[in-house]
Formats: C-alpha cells, structure tokens, sequence
C-alpha cells in the first residue's frame, strides 16, 4: 500500500519535464471517465521487472509474453484534479497511402492461412512513422482532451523510450477476487446522426472473442457472466463489446488470470499460440509494447489491479512518433476493407499530432 500525495497539477507536470531531463523512470495517466491523474515515480534509473504481479508499482507488458514487464516502482506516487481543455477538432489531414500494397499482401496471407483451418482469426497490423512538433507532455494533455473515456497515459523509461495512448480496452480489473474484464472486437467509423450498422463479419468477429475469453476464464472463476454486445463509440470509431465480469477462486493468482488472457483474441487471434506465430513470421516490425499491457498493481491496496491493453498508442523518439493500427482478418475479411479500416484507426493518433 502506498501514500498516495495531492499536488498542484502543475507540480506533476514539472516532475514529468525534471524525470524526462534525467531519464528517470514514471508513468502518467488517467483512468477512463475520470477527474484525477495520477503520478508513479521512481528515483533511479533501474530497469525493474515484475515476477509474478504480486509487486507493487505501474505495469509495463510487451506483446511477447516471454518478454518481461517493466515495473516503475512508486517512489512517488502522486494526483492532482485535471479538469479537461478543450477537446481540439482534429484538422482534416490526407492519409498516406504508402504501404498499402504490402498492408493488402499481408492480410491476404493472413485469409489463406484461415482457410487452410489453422487460425479462426488473425489480428494483423502495421507501423508508421511521423514527424512531431511538440513534447511528449504537450501530446499527452491533448490525448486527455481529445478521449475523457479512454485510460489516457504516459509512460517513459530511459531503456524503453516514451510511449503514450489512449486506450479504449479494458485487459482486466480485480478487487477482493471481483473480476471485471471486456470482449471488444469490431470496428465502423463513426458517421454524425448515424448509428453503425453491423455485418455478419463483425458479429462473428465479436462473439467469436467473447466464446474465447468465456473458455479461458472458466477454470479460474467460481461465477462468470458475458453480457450481449454493445456498440460503444471510441473517438472516431465504433466497437462492439460485451461486458465480462465473475467472482475468482479463492486459489486463483492474478499472474494466472493474466496468462490467461494476455494476449487477447482482440489484439492476437484464435488460437492465440498459431496466431502469435504468424504475427511473428509475416508482420515484418517488431510489436514490442504496442498490443502489450499496463497499468496499476497493487497500488491502492493489495489485490487491487487495473490493467489496459496497449492500443491506439504511440512510441516517441526525438522528433518522430511511431503509430500502429491493426485488424481483426478472419476468412470473411476484404483485403481493401482492412486496409480502410486501418487508416481510420490512425486518424486516432494522427489527429492528436
């Protein structure tokens, strides 16, 4: 349990610039629908790892499952009321169309290989690179502004880099053994008055991630309730989700809820060994945190955890950010289709930039 302090939120912000100057450690970042930000920050340079998320601190998790997770201890751990600025319109921008022949290459591979009945789905994704004006702190504060019902972070260690996001998906969340997670899956970009209009695709999509995390939750829950599905509006996008939520076993760790649900069907595929595999074997660029994890362990009290999955982010290097936008290829998907649909989702961090 940690001694969480009030401060000005200009205090916090001068701590971000200090820690960012000394490459020392932190993470940023605001609970979705909130009014507070919260501050976890760590004295030394040291490069930390969770064994077995009984620590306590800010959670870092990679793609990889056999990579470790980068913990930021709570040297400090700090919040301050943030009362969002205006959210910015984002200006209208052309899409880069350069990648797109490899990008429809890639999603045919991942079509074939469904239909030789290796994968049910494969989430496959792409990597780009733009230039950027303004600091790491500037981007952040106008993420909060832009998405109040995303988890909203910042996160830097002087061996990782900096990363920050807004994210719309709930990994898991455990209190007293109460366990709440999501199926998310889906995606339609959001028209003005109109409400999205779901395919047969997307439906399977969907209900094919919630069958998945029913089956991998079910030796670890005395209770287990999946909701019907939702649309919910994320930005500029549309999802359909179904709230998840049950009771664990008194024997159950958290580690073994988490093994079993990183990485989601949402971010990897059925199953998700052959899945990861492919991704491995044709993505061409390294993942590293992006589909990963984060958030708090242990830090309001013991057992306590609220994790996210690591979308609609960006990793900052000097003065270029690197975005990734991905989807969900199962033997219904149109190559062209995809591709659009990864554009859209770019306009997510694109806009904020």
């Amino acid at each position: 349990m940690h001694y969480l302090e009030n401060k000005e939120l200009d205090t916090i912000w001068s701590k971000v610039g200090e820690s960012l100057e000394k490459g020392l450690p932190f993470a940023l970042y605001r609970k979705p629908d909130a009014a507070q930000i919260y501050g976890v920050f760590q004295s030394s340079k040291d490069l930390n790892v969770t064994k077995d998320f009984t620590e306590s601190g800010f959670v870092f998790a990679p793609f990889d499952k056999t990579d470790k997770a980068i913990l930021v201890q709570p040297d400090a751990f700090w919040t301050a009321e943030y009362i969002p600025g205006k959210s910015q319109n984002t200006a209208s921008f052309s899409l880069d169309e350069s990648g797109k022949e490899a990008h429809l290459q890639l999603v045919k591979r991942g079509i074939a290989e469904i239909k030789k009945g290796r994968l049910q789905k494969v989430v496959l994704s792409r990597k780009m690179e733009v230039p950027i004006s303004q600091s790491p702190l500037g981007i952040f504060k106008t993420l909060l502004n832009t998405y109040p019902s995303a988890f909203g972070y910042l996160f830097h260690h002087p061996e990782i880099d900096t990363w920050c996001g807004a994210t719309p998906e709930t990994l898991v969340k455990v209190q007293n053994r109460q366990l709440r997670t999501m199926s998310l899956a889906a995606t339609l970009p959001h028209i003005e008055t109109e409400e999205p209009q779901w395919g047969e695709k997307e439906i399977q999509e969907q209900q094919m991630v919630s069958e998945y995390i029913g089956d991998k939750l079910a030796h670890a829950m005395e209770v287990l309730e999946i909701d019907e599905a939702e649309s919910v509006r994320a930005g500029n996008l549309w999802h359909l989700r179904s709230e998840v939520r049950g009771t664990m076993l008194p024997n159950i760790k958290v580690r073994e809820v988490i093994k079993a649900l990183h990485p989601t069907p949402a971010v990897c595929g059925i199953p998700t060994g052959e899945a990861q595999l492919f991704i491995a074997s044709n993505e061409n660029y390294e993942r590293t945190y992006y589909t990963g994890f984060l958030g708090e362990l242990n830090l309001a009290q013991d057992g306590e955890t609220a994790l996210f999955v690591n979308l609609r982010c960006m990793e900052l290097k000097g003065d270029r950010a690197f975005i990734f936008v991905g989807g969900g290829i199962t033997e219904a998907s149109d190559p062209e289709s995809e591709w659009v649909e990864t554009q859209n989702k770019s306009k997510t961090m694109l806009g904020v930039l």
